[in-house]
C-alpha cells in the first residue's frame, strides 16, 4: 500500500529521493499535469508535418539541389529527436531530397560536446550512419560575424547554418527562466552562437528587474528571434513533453507563430496552482541533472514562491560537477550581485556566459538561503557557489526548520526546473 505521507522527488533517471511530509507543514507539492504521450510519436509528427503553422509544408520550403540542415537539441534536453529527425528525413525523401542533402548540427549552446557514443545512443545507429551529426562548439567552430541586433546584441552564428539553404530547428518547449519559455529560436540563441551572443542575452535577463519565466514575448525572446532570424532559421519542429519525458504534442512551422502555439500547450502541463511566501521550498532538478549548469534551473521557479529570507533546497545529483565548460564561476560565484558586477565591468571575468549566471544565482541567494543536496558536488564546491551543502535531504530540511521553525511552511517541487508557478495567494 502507498504511504499517503510520503513524497517521491526524481534524482536523475532511474533514483527517488523520499520525503515524509508527516509533521510538516505542507504548504503545496508541485508536480506537472500526468498528461498522456501521444499514443504514436512519428504519428503525431507526420501529423505537425502536415499542418504547418504559418509557413509552407515542409516539402514545399526547398528548391531542388538545397541543402538541408536539422538543428538538433543536445543530450540535456528530453527531446526526442531521432523520431523527429526520422521523419522530417522521410518527408523531405518523399519530396525528392536526398540524404546527403542533409546534415543535423546538435546545438550543445555553450555545454561541453557530444561524445560519439553519446551520439549514437541519441540518434540510433541508421540515422549516425545515413547523415553527417556533429556538434556546435562554442569554442572551436567556425563562427561568422553578423554585427548587431536592434538592441546592440552581437550576432556571431556557426557557418554551417549559413551554409545551409533550409533550416529546420528541432526542441521542446517548457518554462525556461532566461527567455521565458525553451524551444522556439533559442535552439540558435544559444543552441548554435558564439560566446558574446549567449553572454549578452543571457546577462540581459540576469539583470531584467521582469520576471521573464513563463513570459512569452520577453525582451530576450526578441533578442533570439532576431538573431535566428539573421542566420537564417526557417521553421521549427517544436514539441511538449510530460513529466515522464513523453512526447506529448508536437508543432511545426514558421519560427515564430509555432513557437507561440506550443507554449500555450506547455503551460497547460506546466503552469501549476502555486503557494508564495513559503518558508522553505524544495525544489527537485528531475530532468535537469547532469549538472548544475542544467540545475540551476530549479532556483527560478522556486524563488517565486519562497519568501525573502526563507530557504531554497536544491535535490539535484549533478554526476557531472558544477559545469564541465564553465567551472571559472568557482572563483567569484559566492561574490555579492553587485560585486559580480563590478568584475564583470572591469573585465575581470573570463567567461561572460558563466558571469551571467553567477549574477543571477547572487540575486537570488540575496533574497533567500540556498540549501544544496547533490552526490556530484563536493562541500567546497557548494559552498564556492555561496550554498549551504548537506548530504540528505533530511539533513538539509532539518536544518532549515532549526533556523525558521518547526513549524515552517514548506512547498516541494518535484519537477522544479519545468515548473511555472501561478500564484495563488
Amino acid at each position: 500500500m502507498t504511504d499517503p505521507n510520503l513524497i517521491e522527488i526524481p534524482y536523475g533517471d532511474h533514483s527517488v529521493i523520499s520525503l515524509h511530509s508527516a509533521g510538516l507543514n505542507i504548504a503545496g507539492i508541485m508536480t506537472p499535469v500526468d498528461v498522456s504521450g501521444a499514443l504514436s510519436v512519428e504519428t503525431a509528427l507526420r501529423a505537425a508535418l502536415d499542418r504547418p503553422i504559418g509557413s509552407p509544408t515542409l516539402q514545399c520550403l526547398g528548391e531542388p539541389g538545397d541543402e538541408y540542415l536539422i538543428v538538433a537539441d543536445d543530450m540535456t534536453r528530453e527531446t526526442p529527436v531521432a523520431a523527429m529527425t526520422a521523419v522530417v528525413a522521410e518527408s523531405l525523401s518523399a519530396a525528392g531530397v536526398s540524404d546527403c542533402q542533409i546534415k543535423v548540427l546538435i546545438a550543445t549552446g555553450t555545454h561541453r560536446p557530444m561524445t560519439d557514443a553519446e551520439i549514437l545512443e541519441r540518434f540510433g545507429e541508421e540515422l549516425t550512419q545515413r547523415f553527417e551529426i556533429c556538434n556546435h562548439d562554442y569554442q572551436t567552430s567556425t563562427l561568422t560575424d553578423l554585427g548587431l541586433t536592434d538592441n546592440g546584441t552581437p550576432i556571431s552564428v556557426n557557418q554551417r547554418v549559413l551554409d545551409a539553404d533550409v533550416v529546420i530547428g528541432m526542441s521542446s518547449i517548457v518554462p525556461h527562466h532566461i527567455p521565458g519559455y525553451s524551444g522556439g529560436s533559442k535552439i540558435i540563441q544559444p543552441g548554435v552562437s558564439g560566446e558574446p551572443t549567449t553572454a549578452s542575452t543571457h546577462m540581459f535577463s540576469a539583470v531584467s528587474d521582469t520576471q521573464i519565466l513563463g513570459m512569452v514575448e520577453s525582451p530576450v525572446r526578441r533578442e533570439m528571434e532576431e538573431v535566428a532570424a539573421r542566420a537564417g532559421l526557417t521553421a521549427i519542429l517544436n514539441t511538449t513533453l510530460n513529466a515522464r519525458g513523453e512526447m506529448v504534442d508536437a508543432f511545426f512551422g514558421d519560427p515564430k507563430a509555432a513557437f507561440r502555439a506550443g507554449t500555450k500547450a506547455s503551460r497547460r502541463i506546466y503552469g501549476l496552482d502555486a503557494p508564495s511566501n513559503v518558508d522553505i521550498v524544495i525544489a527537485g532538478s528531475h530532468p535537469c541533472d547532469i549538472e548544475f549548469w542544467q540545475a540551476h534551473k530549479s532556483l527560478f521557479p522556486a524563488a517565486q514562491m519562497v519568501r525573502p529570507g526563507g530557504t531554497i533546497i536544491v535535490v539535484a545529483p549533478c554526476p557531472e560537477g558544477v559545469a564541465m565548460t564553465h567551472d571559472d564561476v568557482l572563483n567569484y560565484a559566492d561574490q555579492t550581485y553587485s560585486r559580480i558586477r563590478d568584475l564583470v565591468d572591469a573585465g575581470a571575468v573570463h567567461d561572460p556566459v558563466g558571469a551571467s549566471n553567477a549574477v543571477a544565482w547572487s540575486r537570488i541567494r540575496e533574497f533567500a538561503d540556498i540549501s544544496l543536496v547533490s552526490g556530484g558536488i563536493s562541500a567546497e564546491d557548494c559552498r564556492a557557489l555561496g550554498f549551504r551543502p548537506f548530504e540528505s535531504l533530511d539533513d538539509a530540511l532539518g536544518d532549515a526548520r532549526r533556523r525558521l521553525g518547526k513549524d515552517a511552511s514548506v512547498a516541494v517541487m518535484t519537477h522544479a526546473p519545468d515548473t511555472l508557478p501561478i500564484p495563488v495567494n
